[in-house]
């Protein structure tokens, strides 16, 4: 491995997956809290697309260091298995992403924005698909890191768990 892939002599990524562990069910309970709790969507202000955007850019920086990791490794079915679900993550973090920025937008502008124009029929439609965009990419995130956890606690711990 090189200085990019290490920290100490460990492999990056397996301190990196606990931060992507940590951080992606954090970020998808505070986006629906700030979707569904108006004192919580006021209290957690910026924190929430900051944390999304945080977590889009760690995704593909722990597949990396786990695609050095698994080119040690070789190719072993569990690990092969492991990467496809963290394949999968990449698109899921970047929509959380999207939906984060798109959430603070919307309920720090646009929403005053059409009821002040007296824009109802938009505002509520505009409303009820943020919220379902919330609730998909959230259980789509939460579904996807939990199948990508597993896999590679199984690739790792496998051969010691009955």
């Amino acid at each position: 491995m090189n200085n990019f892939t290490e920290f100490f002599g460990l492999p990056l990524h397996p301190l990196l997956v606990h931060a992507v562990v940590v951080l992606v069910p954090l970020t998808v309970i505070a986006l629906l809290l700030a979707q569904f709790w108006p004192r919580a969507r006021r209290r957690l202000g910026g924190v929430v697309p900051i944390s999304a955007l945080g977590v889009a850019a760690l995704v593909p920086v722990t597949m990396a260091a786990g695609k050095s990791l698994a080119d040690i490794i070789g190719p072993l079915p569990a690990v092969l298995k492991h990467e496809r679900y963290a394949q999968m993550l990449l698109p899921w973090s970047i929509g959380l992403a999207v939906v984060a920025v798109i959430q603070w937008i919307w309920f720090r502008w646009s929403k005053a924005a059409l009821h002040q124009a007296e824009r109802f029929r938009t505002a509520t439609t505009a409303g009820v698909l943020l919220t379902v965009a919330v609730v998909v990419v959230s259980l789509g995130n939460l579904t996807v890191v939990i199948l990508t956890g597993h896999s590679g606690s199984r690739a790792v711990w496998g051969d010691l768990m009955p």
